[in-house]
């Protein structure tokens, strides 16, 4: 893990981004204390999303989508504030 300071990693950001592009953890001080920490992104395929949405949908009641469709039908487009 590799520590500079916020000004360092302001005149040098491209550089900054590419050792976090290349696995490295960047931690970015001001005045000596810890500001923030910059690393990779996380990747994924969607699987883990996937997981989670059907995870849920299992745990939607029956109504679910009446429920839904009744709620459209009490909205409008018209906008309640012209006159």
């Amino acid at each position: 893990m590799r520590t500079m300071s916020a000004s360092e990693a302001s005149r040098s950001f491209a550089s900054v981004l590419d050792q976090a592009e290349h696995g490295e953890t960047i931690v970015i001080t001001r005045n000596g204390r810890r500001l923030a920490i910059l690393g990779p992104a996380p990747s994924g395929n969607g699987a883990a999303l996937a997981d989670v949405l059907e995870e849920h949908t299992a745990a939607l009641d029956e109504d679910f989508a009446s429920d839904v469709l009744e709620t459209r039908e009490l909205l409008t487009l018209e906008d309640p504030w012209e006159g």
